[in-house]
């Protein structure tokens, strides 16, 4: 026997039996007369489940590099092989360096991206979270190598209360699960209640969430000394992830990187 041990659904030599094999394949066929697979912006038939029609996927403005290495934020050109053994960093980075290490997203909060992001958060859509696991994977490697754990943005109790889920823990168990990271959902709370941060500016957004996170005591221990991915959903001015990673620190951890779906950009300014 191989050390993973035999599948349930396999002949005593690991392969996996005929029957199986169909019946998997029909069961699957049948959920797609019944279930047909479409489109998750807009709904339209398509050939597969979780992902999007050829419009709708042309709709998102993914994050390609060069990017800020801080910031995540899309540059307007790289810095080229001069630059190469040294991270690029833009204007924005070094006029307000953020608390945490490096922040890194999948996609511009525009077309798609921000209609699937309104979807989970707002309507329920939890039919989208595989395929956004997939493209946090993707958009994060350089964040997770090195991470021993995956840490959700928390909400407040109200609005927790309000929408039933949190869609950065949502988010979180999805990375943790395709990356194999810890997943520890409880590590980060919120301490106080925060107006809305539509509508604020920059200042305004900070004031707003100073002090408002916190590790629990009892998580204190497994926060010390790691290295620990946040994620959210979304990334405004950096304020909320900010705040949170300032409580990480606070608590021991050595480096707190951020993954985020989507990131309110405009064209940084590329340093000397």
């Amino acid at each position: 026997m191989s050390e993973r041990g035999l599948d349930e659904d396999a002949d005593p030599r690991g392969t996996p039996l005929p029957e199986t094999g169909l019946f998997r394949r029909a069961l699957a066929h049948l959920s797609d007369i019944v279930m047909p697979p479409v489109c998750l912006v807009c709904r339209v038939p398509v050939g597969d489940h979780d992902t999007l029609c050829a419009p709708c996927w042309r709709d998102v403005d993914f994050i390609r590099p060069p990017v800020c290495d801080r910031l995540g934020l899309p540059m307007p050109f790289d810095t080229g092989p001069f630059g190469a053994d040294a991270p690029m960093i833009s204007a924005a980075a070094v006029a307000d360096p953020p608390p945490y290490g490096r922040a890194r997203a999948v996609a511009a909060y525009t077309g798609s991206m921000r209609a699937l992001v309104h979807g989970l958060k707002f309507h329920d859509r939890h039919d989208v979270r595989r395929l956004l696991g997939r493209w946090l994977v993707e958009a994060g490697g350089t964040v997770i190598d090195g991470a021993d754990m995956v840490v959700p943005v928390p909400l407040a109790r109200r609005r927790l209360l309000l929408r039933r889920f949190n869609q950065a823990a949502t988010l979180s168990q999805e990375v943790a699960r395709l990356s194999g990271l810890r997943y520890e959902p409880m590590a980060l709370a919120r301490t106080r209640a925060t107006a809305s941060q539509v509508g604020l500016s920059r200042a305004a957004r900070r004031r707003n969430v100073a002090g408002a996170f916190a590790v629990p005591r009892r998580f204190a221990a497994r926060v010390e000394g790691a290295n620990v991915l946040l994620v959210d959903d979304v990334i405004t001015t950096g304020s909320t992830v900010g705040a949170c990673a300032r409580a990480l620190l606070k608590a021991g951890a050595v480096r707190v990187d951020v993954l985020a779906l989507a990131l309110v950009t405009d064209h940084a300014t590329v340093l000397p």
